[in-house]
């Protein structure tokens, strides 16, 4: 247990790649920081980083070292939150991962009314649109649309989400509207990138029929980001496939419009995302709850705006990616 800040400061600098980043974050000098690393090196006999002016490189113990330091450290942050548990204190951070559009538009102002109720909790929020790494990450509560194929995570359902085809009111004054999928080829369309390759085969339904549209990529506006595709929509320069939860606000203030109503496109319902075997501490399941009942009151009120009937039941998890 004396080791255990300078634990705390490996674990910490391996994640960043940065001794000097994981020294501010606890609160120490690059000097004390560098002092307390060798200190924790001389006292194993082991070199856990190659260090240079520019980077941080773990040896082949650093990595042996920091699994087994990784497991202790979060065997203890487990035993610390049972006992909040035990005491029903609310309080602490949590470290949440949420899509670009999603935590900006909506998920921000919702953890403000959740600080109201309880001002003891903090929050650590990261964004970003890819699904890589979540178990790697020190992350207690992830939100996606679809669910990673890793069978380590518990996929909570939160809320239906329809994604629709939308373009700012200016587009359409300018180009006019589709009046099928087919019609899609004389607009200028915005594709979002995965890890996998970009979404640019757009799949349509009206009840029997089928149609499908390929985004040619030589002429399409593309990003891995979801609040740049949504940026360049409402800017003008062309149609693209969100998330209703992703363009909540613009729909309202009419800075989007949906195109192509009677035609659906595939959903991908909103997942909370956990670790399976990691204690849930009572400020983490008090936030699940809170969040469970802002996408059942807002859902509602979304699907109206949208004019769409609520959609049935999911009868079981869906495992894709969404936009």
């Amino acid at each position: 247990m004396d080791n255990l800040g300078d634990i705390r400061l490996f674990v910490e600098a391996a994640q960043a790649g940065s001794l000097s980043a994981a020294g501010r974050k606890l609160g120490l000098t690059p000097a004390a920081a560098s002092a307390r690393l060798t200190k924790l090196e001389t006292g194993l006999r082991a070199r856990l980083f190659e260090r240079t002016t520019r980077q941080l490189r773990l040896t082949d113990e650093g990595r042996l070292y920091l699994n087994c330091c990784r497991q202790a450290l979060q065997a203890l942050d487990d035993a610390e939150a049972a006992l909040q548990a035990g005491q029903n204190v609310v309080r602490g951070k949590v470290r949440i991962s949420a899509t670009s559009d999603f935590g900006r538009n909506l998920l921000m102002h919702w953890l403000d009314a959740f600080n109201a109720q309880y001002p003891e909790v903090t929050f650590a929020l990261t964004l970003s649109d890819s699904l890589q790494n979540l178990l790697q990450d020190d992350i207690d509560l992830a939100i996606r649309f679809g669910v990673p194929p890793d069978s380590s995570l518990v996929a909570k359902p939160l809320a239906p989400n329809r994604r629709v085809l939308c373009a700012s009111p200016d587009y359409i004054v300018k180009h006019g509207e589709p009046k099928d999928p087919s019609d899609l080829a004389r607009f200028n369309c915005i594709v979002l990138g995965t890890a996998s390759g970009p979404i640019n085969e757009w799949r349509f339904t009206r009840g029997d029929e089928v149609q499908h549209y390929t985004v040619p990529l030589d002429t399409a506006r593309e990003t891995n980001d979801g609040a740049i595709a949504r940026e360049w929509a409402l800017r003008g320069y062309g149609i693209v496939v969100k998330s209703m939860w992703d363009v909540e606000a613009d729909l309202r203030s009419d800075g989007l419009r949906v195109l192509l109503p009677d035609w659906r496109y595939p959903d991908a319902p909103l997942h909370a995302l956990y670790h399976r075997n990691r204690f849930m501490a009572p400020r983490v399941r008090v936030l699940l709850d809170f969040l469970s009942e802002r996408f059942a009151q807002v859902s509602g009120e979304l699907e109206a705006l949208l004019g769409f009937p609520a959609p049935p039941p999911a009868r079981k998890t869906i495992r894709q990616q969404g936009i």
